[in-house]
């Protein structure tokens, strides 16, 4: 048959199976290759809607349906989209078909799956522990505060920031540090009814000490947690393990080595002894235990944080070794390099009431050549046990996009904001702060209807680890757009206030109004390590302007920043939005846009104000919206 220069993809595309078939067993064409949005010939024969087109490259050939393009879009959402047009596909019998012989294949409907990353944004390190049918997980904090969110999940898949470890200020000890330090990898686990988390504490490079562990403990998952105690015992990714006789251990890196704690938890009543280094060799970290059927397993991260993440497990019948590799070792990596979701490790084990098992691990979905914006995400996928006792995750076909829900109809609805949903340092529970604030600097409320903000303006600016009053949520989506009313302060020379896009001290970008030469004036800002780059208006703000509302419409690394002014208490006093500057480019709000210091987190947004050397300043802004495009 000659089908001329065609490729499996424009055959897939048209549903013509006679030349599918011909180019799959008589061509070259490589079966493994995928085209610029990394989507397979199957996402194309999804296009067509026809089965046996579907069918063959799916039973016969071994495509994924539930492999993700570059937008983590699978075959079989194609196919649903085409369900649901019906001016492109007024047809849908073929969709239909192939959505039924994908039911019947994997036995469960497209509504049973849930998506990875299930922690989307600056949620790294993640660790899980289950008390009844309530999971709780906490991620990695850095300098930021509160410190060490602790989220739960009556599903595994959706989960609500309940509280944090450490919510005190004269606790956090994190007035000094560098952007990237602070609290890495904690740990929770439950014990004779409190729940304990430990962290490691990283100092800046100054030694002579450099990292110390830290632990809280509460009788509430949500807190408040007792003040910190610091174990001086050098390491990183601390992990907490109960033993069955009672006695209590820490597991830090390198590779995996364990002392034991005393019965509460917080002193070390041993020295450290190495269990194992590791599978694969390099950068081995994040140990966990679990003791089951007779075996102590090990699980670790290893391969380093960046696309050779994975994780690897090991075994032994005493605690203290010696442990064997698992022969499936890495259980968990992503060999596909071309994948929006890459860098996947650093894995804690969790089973149901019901005897199933799952593994939490971190992953970043890379956009361009590799940028990370959204930092290090939390995803989740099944573990089985094989006949030869070894933990298996997901098929060891790496991280999952489209995954069966663990449970069915158990979607948790997030709370609005309310009294209850705000900690104990007085901030939203979705939000925080580069390092601590005075109590008096920033002071949220809700009345009438508002989320109303006050904050001071900070001496230092933001270039420094001594700026405060920066106030900040994760960012979760590619595409977003954030939005923030701001009445219109009385700024002296050199002053500003108005929103931010933020990594740390190092990188990060500003919005809003600054007073130079006695006016106030609309400006941007870029700080990028070394360089600065400012747009100011030539245009000064009408002086009955009463109230700005500040814009930034994102999509990937691009921002679009826009302003509406308004005018006294009427609500016809409003001009029309105007685009103030379109940012190309901000990949220096990922891990891998700057080379300085240490870069773990992910990209924030937020609000802030400076005051500088000048008069007590003080900012109001209202309603900060957030939405997921």
């Amino acid at each position: 048959m000659d089908v001329g220069p065609v490729s499996i993809y424009e055959a897939a595309k048209t549903g013509d199976f006679s030349k599918v078939k011909w180019i799959v067993e008589y061509s070259r064409a490589s079966l493994n290759e995928h085209d610029g949005r990394h989507r397979s010939a199957l996402h194309y024969a999804a296009e067509s809607g026809n089965p046996e087109v579907f069918q063959y490259l799916t039973d016969r050939c071994g495509l994924d349906p539930l492999e993700g393009d570059k937008d983590l879009i699978t075959p079989w959402d194609i196919v649903h989209e085409n369900i649901a047009d019906c001016v492109n596909t007024p047809d849908k019998s073929g969709y239909l078909a192939i959505d039924k012989y994908l039911e019947d294949k994997y036995g469960h409907k497209y509504e049973d799956y849930y998506r990875n990353p299930i922690r989307t944004g600056f949620f790294p390190d993640p660790s899980i522990c289950r008390v009844g049918e309530d999971y709780y997980m906490v991620n990695s904090s850095f300098i930021f505060f509160p410190c060490i969110p602790i989220s739960h999940s009556r599903d595994l898949v959706h989960w609500e920031i309940i509280g944090y470890a450490i919510t005190d200020p004269k606790w956090a000890y994190l007035d000094e540090l560098e952007g990237g330090r602070g609290y890495w990898a904690p740990d929770i686990s439950y014990y004779e009814g409190r729940f304990y988390i430990a962290a490691t504490y990283r100092l800046n490079d100054i030694g002579p000490v450099y990292r110390r562990q830290m632990i809280v403990s509460s009788e509430r998952p949500e807190g408040p947690y007792s003040e910190p105690v610091f174990i001086d015992e050098d390491g990183i990714d601390p992990g907490l393990f109960n033993d069955e006789d009672g006695r209590r251990y820490m597991l830090l890196n390198r590779g995996a080595r364990i002392f034991e704690l005393d019965k509460t938890g917080t002193k070390k009543i041993s020295e450290p002894r190495l269990l194992y280094y590791g599978s694969n060799k390099r950068a081995p970290e994040g140990p966990h235990i679990y003791k089951k059927d007779g075996y102590y397993y090990l699980l670790q991260a290893e391969g380093g944080t960046g696309p050779g993440h994975r994780v690897t497990v090991s075994r032994s019948r005493q605690l203290m070794g010696v442990y064997e590799p698992c022969p499936y070792n890495p259980i968990m990596r992503q060999q596909d390099e071309e994948a929006t979701i890459q860098r996947c490790g650093h894995g804690d084990l969790v089973e149901t009431p019901e005897g199933r098992w799952f593994m939490v691990y971190l992953c970043g979905r890379k956009l361009g050549d590799g940028y990370s914006i959204l930092g290090r995400e939390t995803a989740l996928d099944p573990v089985t046990w094989t006949a030869d006792g070894w933990p298996i995750v997901n098929g060891l076909k790496g991280p999952s996009c489209m995954q069966v829900k663990p449970f069915a109809d158990m979607e948790q609805e997030k709370t609005d904001y309310s009294q209850e949903g705000i900690s104990p340092c007085g901030l939203p529970l979705d939000y925080m702060t580069p390092r601590t604030f005075k109590s008096d600097d920033i002071s949220f409320d809700i009345k009438d209807g508002k989320n109303r903000w006050s904050i001071r303006g900070s001496k230092a600016p933001l270039s420094t680890v001594d700026a405060r009053n920066i106030v900040l949520r994760r960012q979760t989506s590619f595409k977003f757009e954030y939005e923030v009313n701001m009445r219109i302060p009385a700024l002296e020379e050199g002053q500003h206030a108005g929103i931010t896009g933020y990594y740390d001290e190092n990188t990060f970008f500003t919005f809003g109004i600054i007073n130079r030469t006695g006016k106030n004036i609309i400006y941007s800002f870029e700080h990028i390590g070394d360089k600065d780059r400012e747009l100011i208006s030539d245009e000064a703000l009408p002086d009955d302007a009463d109230e700005i509302s500040l814009s930034m419409s994102t999509e990937d690394f691009k921002r679009v920043l826009s302003y509406r002014i308004k005018y006294g208490s009427s609500s016809d006093g409003i001009d029309e939005e105007i685009i103030f500057a379109t940012l190309a480019d901000v990949n220096y709000l990922c891990d891998e846009g700057y080379d300085r210091g240490k870069r773990f987190t992910g990209a924030l947004v937020g609000m802030y104000a400076y005051e500088g050397d000048g008069k007590d300043l003080r900012v109001e802004f209202t309603n900060p919206e957030y939405k997921e495009i």
